[in-house]
């Protein structure tokens, strides 16, 4: 049973501002197996290239971890830990295997190629009979051009039927702590049409950036409550609405935690899809969402999000002073 009910989520009717914190960076050389940056805070970051991750320690321990091992095809962030250390995602899951804990992904197409989907990954096995022969279309990791204490920045290439690239990414991550285990995971991205104009052919369903999978025992359908910054309780009431944050909080075995996903206050609205069984997101604003819109070479697409894993649920202290931190 949560311990949030919905007349408390109710009277927790509080609007919000992102300011997105710009972040000093230093240039990566490129280390070992394992390499630690630098610490001079409670936030530590270390560099494992053979397991293909970039973990994200506050106060050593684990908060979070950037994930780019190329036979997932997506880079995507697993775990992540909620202060009392449960995974608040889930890496893989049935049904909808394709699924990847914290991720952007979306189905494209580059001048009048192949419309590739990048969403559904296991569509682009080489083998659908072998999966283990890889995928002829994914979002590769590149490199890390900075790093410092508390964040990365990550370069990525979409690439479709092996070797033709459609859109470069950077993917800047970092790490806020907020005391006593919880923290805040700031994200940033921005994609650029640098091989030339690329139509986006996003459905109302198969995307939202960034995407979220809460881990079943999190979910809504085990009791956990899906929560908007205007009162708004459940996916009947939240999914297809406009938010300016969305919380997922659950009770389990008396621990009540959960995370609150933050959108930039730009002005822009943005719409959510949410799911009981876990998965939920914004889109982009209006002007940039549905189907079929074109980035013409040269052009950048950005966005970000603002993510508070927190103690308690949608009314509680850290939620409250988070939401009050933004204003």
């Amino acid at each position: 049973m949560a311990a949030v009910s919905r007349s408390e989520v109710i009277e927790f009717k509080m609007n919000t501002a992102l300011r997105v914190p710009v972040v000093a960076l230093i240039a990566l050389t490129a280390g070992a197996c394992a390499t630690p940056a630098t610490q001079q805070g409670p936030a530590r970051l270390v560099l494992n290239e053979e397991a293909h991750s970039l973990q994200f320690l506050l106060n050593d321990q684990e908060a979070f971890v950037y994930q780019f091992a190329p036979n997932f095809a997506i880079p995507h962030v697993w775990p992540l830990n909620s202060p009392s250390g449960k995974s608040l995602l889930v890496q893989k899951t049935e049904p909808f295997s394709h699924h990847r804990s914290l991720w952007i992904v979306d189905k494209v197409q580059l001048n009048d190629g192949v419309v590739t989907d990048f969403y559904h990954e296991w569509s682009n096995y080489r083998d659908k009979e072998n999966p283990e022969a890889g995928h002829h279309s994914f979002i590769r990791h590149e490199s890390f051009s900075e790093i410092t204490d508390s964040s990365a920045t990550a370069n990525l290439t979409w690439v479709v039927q092996e070797d033709q690239p459609v859109l470069d990414q950077t993917w800047h991550i970092a790490i806020e702590d907020r005391k006593d285990g919880q923290y805040v995971l700031d994200m940033s991205w921005e994609l650029t049409a640098a091989y030339g104009p690329v139509k986006f052919h996003s459905d109302w369903v198969h995307y939202a950036w960034p995407y979220l999978r809460m881990d079943p025992t999190f979910s809504g359908e085990q009791g956990g409550i899906i929560a908007s910054d205007d009162g708004r309780v459940g996916q009947k009431a939240t999914n297809d609405q406009y938010a300016n944050w969305m919380d997922y909080s659950n009770t389990i075995n008396g621990v009540t935690e959960g995370l609150t996903v933050f959108t930039p206050q730009d002005g822009k609205q943005r719409k959510w899809l949410t799911r009981e069984y876990g998965t939920f997101g914004p889109r982009r604003p209006d002007s940039l969402s549905g189907s079929k819109f074109v980035l013409e070479q040269g052009e950048s697409l950005t966005g970000s999000v603002h993510i508070l894993v927190h103690k308690g649920g949608v009314a509680s202290s850290a939620v409250g002073d988070e939401v009050a931190r933004r204003q």
